[in-house]
């Protein structure tokens, strides 16, 4: 989910657009965005105009600490699995 936030780090997204991007069902992505919005990485606000007849959605981004703990992270786990994946090389040797 991170990566899906982190490739339009100031746009906008819908729960439901997050959902189909990453596969999750709701019950497993929507506690994850408010614990998420909890800790200070995703911003959340209310749709300003919905479609006639639609009920207003939540919107969901990343804030700035959020992306930048999240890039971080991202860089710290591929570090972690190219130093793995070296390891692994050698023992195969």
């Amino acid at each position: 989910m991170l990566v899906a936030l982190l490739a339009d780090r100031a746009g906008w997204r819908h729960g439901y657009d997050i959902s189909r991007e990453t596969e999750l069902k709701s019950g497993t992505l929507y506690p994850i965005l408010m614990r998420l919005e909890r800790q200070g990485w995703l911003e959340s606000r209310w749709e300003d105009e919905p479609a006639p007849g639609k009920p207003r959605r939540h919107l969901y981004r990343l804030s700035a600490s959020g992306a930048a703990e999240g890039l971080a992270l991202l860089e710290q786990r591929q570090s972690r699995a190219t130093t793995t994946f070296r390891t692994a090389e050698e023992f195969g040797r």
